[in-house]
């Protein structure tokens, strides 16, 4: 046995990796297939293996250090969060239900904590008899503590940060756990350093100032975790609190013993006696706390300084009652010895810059996209389509209706056309009715009704049948619940955030069908007049009314002047459509644009010269994506202009428009015409209007199904998640080797083959989001201690997989 303490590993278990890391791949790149990344998952997984059971060596640091770097350089090519469930134990109770997060920095924090740990045990395994036993100790001592320091600063807060809930963070991975870690660590270095004085024979008073320092040192490892102790309950074994206070208390005494030495040695006999009576004191102290459970060693060592004490108080009282008759001071007016600090928290090299390590060569994902690049990348794509859908596109179509509702609402062109042309159809009618004819306008139209339905009642079923898996898993709980008492979540809880999305999607549908009625009722209205569109131009021509004007000479008009506005009207409105094609084709040119724009290689080549193991985020590339944008600004410039020359147009054409029926006078046969006219003109943009409405609603029914299948998936997944925590609490019994009369697996289906299979046709897609079961992971249960004859009957409830867990747990103890 040993007078120090080691710090044990945090155990953890085997994790699906590759299964998980290929579904990630496959979502997020389509155009990579997870197989070119083989070797880069079977070197993830022979790292990972080498540390996840070790061996105290110090060639072991090497798998730790080299996994590390790895690590470090994953988490920068993949998101925190991967939906991969990684567990570990707390690290004083290997044999309690592992807490699981879904996040690598959650692997990093544990696999530095274990790297901090190992430092500990070389440290605890050196033969500190020797002088290089005791330096070689005190160096894995401090890279244990800079280990812990470097955790707590820079790789903590990434955890925290990528977590919706901090409360469910392990404590063994608090601010206040690792601090008193770290400062453990020290202590015991510092006493190594104490130590190596001693044999070297120095001073009494340099040995006092550093156990002083050890004593303090132990002091703040007992201080760290006071709010633990005092907040939740400490996680500290009893036995390990003990040592920390005896160990501060019998160096505090060690101090005021070489501080007493160091006085006699100058002739201050009186605060000999005076330091030799307050250590005394709190050696006694210290020796009352070894009684409630430290190690032998550490008994054997305060009451050895105790006996020393009692000697040297018995001799120093009488030489200085019987010689010397000093005044003897109280404890509160000696001079404080002051600490002197020989060690530090060390950070290994190759911790703090991981890169150094790794080469060029052999990195795992080396060929992937870094996350804060493929980010920007998506976010450029996403301003973009944004800039081309809503500041070109959609100001295009803005402007065009309104310059369709300007002209419907003066009755033009079938105004100018019914004067100018009394008999026939006008060419511009002509040309639109051919349009619609071709097109097969009307039955062009109910397929995409048809469609339209069809697609609905789809991705309503989809959600139907999402919404039964759920149904399902939460019957088989109320079944588990009555026959096993279970302290997990209730499945309305655990499944909130999918009920939650369910009904997001649900409310959109219900949307999409008013969306859809009001389409379906305006065809309604107007299937007859567009239908005219497609009758032949003889008949036509038929149903269009013809009109001479005869003017009566007491109200015969200016021709001239009604010819006049006429011809300028005409300008007017040519110079309206010239307006229109000419932004039809900006649009045009900037959806090319957008179709071929590629930024890739350009942020790519950035990320890259900010170096292999950078840190990327996506906000490092704004002035390059605002470069990139601007080449989209001329567009919406130029939409922008011509939308103020088409308001001016517009105004003139009312203007003029006003004049020519003034000066034209009235005529029944004239009016009918127009209105003829008019009604075909308007069937048309009502047809084209309906048809854009539908395609816009097939397209938005096609990502809607796409999105209901992921989260059928993610459904499914969460489902299968529940299920397997029955058979994950027989299998954690078995390696506690406890007898357990383990739930009876449901044989049951999960659901039918229909449930587990996308529709035909339907896109198969991995969800992107985070899965749902973490939302509402179980409560894990109170077990008895291993020894206990509880286990004889107790009825084990599922296990739970979330970090919660940890959290609940703790506060139920």
């Amino acid at each position: 046995m040993t007078n120090q303490l080691s710090i044990p590993f945090k155990r953890t278990f085997a994790i699906p990796l590759r299964d998980t890391v290929y579904s990630h791949i496959r979502s997020k790149y389509h155009n990579i297939h997870p197989e070119a990344f083989k070797w880069d998952l079977d070197k993830w997984e022979e790292l990972r293996n080498a540390v996840v059971k070790c061996s105290v060596h110090v060639d072991q640091v090497e798998a730790f250090l080299g996994y590390h770097a790895q690590l470090s350089f994953i988490i920068t090519k993949l998101p925190a969060d991967v939906s991969l469930d990684i567990p570990y134990s707390p690290v004083f109770s290997p044999d309690e239900m592992p807490i699981s997060l879904p996040n690598l920095h959650f692997e990093r924090c544990c696999l530095l904590f274990n790297l901090a740990s190992l430092y500990s045990q070389l440290g605890l395994s050196e033969d500190r008899t020797t002088p290089d036993g005791v330096k070689r100790a005190s160096a894995f001592y401090q890279s244990s503590a800079g280990t812990f320091s470097y955790l707590k600063a820079s790789v903590l807060p990434k955890l925290k940060a990528s977590l919706s809930d901090e409360d469910g963070l392990p404590l063994d991975l608090t601010e206040a756990f690792l601090t008193s870690m770290e400062s453990l660590m020290l202590a015991q270095a510092q006493e190594c350093v104490w130590q190596w004085a001693v044999m070297g024979r120095n001073s009494n008073g340099t040995i006092a100032k550093l156990a002083a320092r050890v004593s303090a040192l132990y002091d703040d490892a007992r201080s760290a975790t006071r709010d633990i102790v005092t907040s939740i309950r400490s996680i500290l074994p009893s036995d390990w609190t003990v040592h920390i206070e005896v160990k501060h208390l019998h160096f505090s005494a060690a101090a005021q013993y070489r501080k007493s030495v160091d006085d006699t040695e100058h002739n201050k006999y009186g605060h000999e006696v005076a330091r030799l009576t307050f250590a005394q004191s709190t050696a006694k102290g210290a020796f009352d706390n070894a009684r409630r459970g430290a190690s032998k060693p550490v008994m054997e060592d305060v009451k050895s300084l105790l006996e020393i004490l009692d000697t040297n108080l018995t001799r120093a009282r009488r030489d200085n009652d019987l010689i010397y008759h000093q005044d003897v001071p109280p404890a509160s007016s000696l001079p404080i010895i002051q600490p002197v600090s020989m060690v530090s928290s060390i950070i290994p090299p190759e911790v703090l810059e991981p890169g150094k390590i790794l080469g060029n060569s052999n990195l795992i994902f080396g060929e992937l996209i870094s996350l804060g690049a493929q980010t920007a990348i998506e976010i450029y794509d996403d301003r973009r389509n944004t800039a081309i859908k809503e500041y070109v596109k959609g100001k295009a179509q803005q402007l065009d209706d309104v310059y369709a509702q300007e002209l419907q609402s003066q009755n033009l062109p079938a105004a100018l056309d019914a004067l100018d042309k009394p008999i026939g159809l006008p060419p511009s009618l002509l040309k639109k009715a051919e349009e619609v004819r071709l097109e097969n306008g009307p039955k062009r139209v109910e397929k995409s009704l048809e469609d339209v339905q069809m697609l609905a009642g789809r991705a309503m079923a989809i959600l139907t049948e999402s919404l039964d898996i759920l149904d399902q898993e939460a019957s088989e709980d109320e079944q588990l619940r009555k026959s096993t008492p279970t302290q997990r979540l209730p499945s309305h809880q655990a499944n909130e955030q999918l009920t939650l999305k369910a009904e997001r999607y649900r409310n959109m549908l219900n949307q999409a069908a008013e969306s859809d009625a009001v389409i379906r009722q305006r065809w309604d209205e107007w299937e007859k007049c567009i239908a005219q569109l497609t009758w032949e131009e003889a008949k036509l021509e038929a149903a269009v009314p013809s009109s001479t004007v005869i003017w009566s000479n007491t109200r015969r008009p200016a021709i001239g002047d009604t010819q006049t506005h006429a011809r300028a009207l005409r300008v007017l409105l040519e110079q309206l459509d010239d307006l229109r094609r000419e932004r039809d084709q900006l649009v045009s040119r900037a959806q090319r644009l957008a179709d071929a724009d590629d930024i890739s290689t350009r942020i790519v080549t950035e990320a890259a010269a900010l170096g292999k193991m950078a840190e990327i985020q996506p906000s490092m590339f704004e002035d390059t994506l605002d470069e990139e944008l601007a080449k989209y600004d001329k567009f919406r410039r130029v939409i922008e202009e011509g939308a103020v020359r088409q308001s001016e147009l517009l105004e003139s054409v009312k203007t003029r428009m006003d004049a020519l029926v003034s000066s034209r006078g009235e005529d029944p046969s004239v009016k009918e015409r127009e209105y003829a006219l008019q009604s075909l003109d308007l069937s048309y943009h009502k047809y084209k209007e309906i048809v854009r409405h539908l395609d816009e609603g097939i397209q938005f029914y096609n990502d809607l199904t796409t999105m209901l299948i992921q989260f059928k998936e993610s459904c499914v997944e969460w489902v299968m998640g529940r299920r397997s925590e029955l058979s994950s609490i027989t299998s954690l019994m078995k390696k506690l080797a406890v007898e357990v009369d383990a739930p009876a697996q449901l044989t049951t289906p999960l659901f039918p083959r229909s449930h587990r299979e996308p529709m035909p046709g339907a896109p198969h897609s991995t969800p992107d989001s985070p899965r749902a079961s973490r939302s509402g992971r179980p409560i894990a249960p109170d077990l008895p201690p291993p020894d206990s004859a509880q286990w004889q009957v107790i009825e084990m409830p599922p296990p739970p997989s979330d970090h919660r867990t940890g959290k609940k747990r703790r506060e139920k103890a």
